[in-house]
């Protein structure tokens, strides 16, 4: 198979789990408390109008950044609800689970909208007022940038090597790092067994953390080309420039990407594989089968869709 006809795959770590995604479909597989395997489907929702916005560069990355985050919103709610639920202790009155349905649902959106606005802001407003208390030392446009971005780099490297150091937090990076192998191997053209998935690297060029860090330095760049004073106009500035940044970011993540396989271009995504250094961990072999698992699963659902059918799904 040649590498201009290889289809594309991304995923997702989970909770004892992977999600694995083409073009129309998402598949995941989830290790339950009794060490059976679980699968959960949800299709690729092609809205006309989104398809047209995804076509025009510096936008298409604002909607596939929300198209990902709310399908993956729900294989993480199905990852949480049942990996730790004994098999056929799951709630099964119908009624409940359709008085329930759209107040979950509506429950499951809100939690990821608020987690990315908090992430955001947070990431994004801090530095700007801790830049802001060291005026006096440093003085003058380009510093403040400079410094604002270093605030910022340290911030989120910081929070992602703690946040790591919690046990729960670990396995899913180990998880990451099965999904990240998992498709190396397959773009690699080897049979998915745990032996040859786990000679892959964990870190991959598509990978969200890499995007992730292309942020601090792309909103570097363009704040350059923005006012620091006054400080009023600088925090405006710094909200209203947010899908600025992230549309930008997007693009450099795809460059990154088709430049991968050229010697002398392949440095630039560089700095967001040794992000993923970070953000992904050795999985074990079960972990490996699992990601595996889901890989697998999906293909056979994009080759026979009828077996959606033996999948739990999304009937939102």
């Amino acid at each position: 198979m040649s590498q201009s006809k290889t289809p594309i795959y991304g995923g997702q770590a989970l909770v004892e789990g992977v999600m694995m995604g083409g073009g129309k479909h998402t598949v995941s597989a989830i290790r339950r408390n009794d060490g059976t395997v679980d699968y959960y489907y949800a299709e690729r929702k092609q809205m006309k109008s989104l398809q047209r916005l995804k076509k025009i560069p510096f936008i298409r990355g604002i909607v596939a950044i929300i198209e990902s985050s709310a399908n993956g919103s729900k294989h993480l709610q199905f990852s949480s609800d049942r990996y730790d639920v004994t098999p056929g202790e799951e709630v099964v009155e119908q009624e409940q689970e359709k008085s329930s349905k759209l107040q979950m649902w509506l429950g499951v959106a809100a939690i990821g909208v608020l987690s990315f606005l908090f992430a955001k802001f947070v990431f994004t407003l801090i530095p700007v007022f801790i830049a802001q208390a060291f005026h006096s030392v440093f003085p003058g446009h380009v510093a403040q940038v400079l410094l604002e971005s270093g605030i910022k780099l340290i911030l989120l490297l910081g929070y992602i090597y703690f946040v790591s150091l919690t046990p729960l937090i670990k396995r899913t990076f180990q998880y990451h790092g099965s999904e990240h192998k998992v498709i190396n191997c397959f773009e690699n053209n080897l049979p998915l067994t745990v032996e040859n998935v786990q000679k892959q690297s964990r870190l991959h060029y598509r990978c969200g953390s890499s995007f992730i860090l292309f942020t601090v330095f792309v909103g570097m760049i363009i704040y350059f080309f923005v006012p620091t004073d006054p400080f009023w106009l600088r925090i405006v500035d710094r909200i209203l420039l947010i899908p600025v940044v992230l549309g930008v970011s997007f693009e450099v993540l795809q460059a990154t990407n088709a430049c991968r396989h050229i010697p002398f271009l392949r440095f630039l995504g560089y700095p967001g594989l040794w992000l993923q250094l970070l953000t992904t961990k050795e999985p074990s072999d079960d972990q490996v089968e699992i990601a595996i698992a889901s890989f697998n699963k999906l293909r056979e659902v994009e080759e026979n869709p009828q077996l959606i059918e033996t999948l739990h799904t999304d009937q939102g």
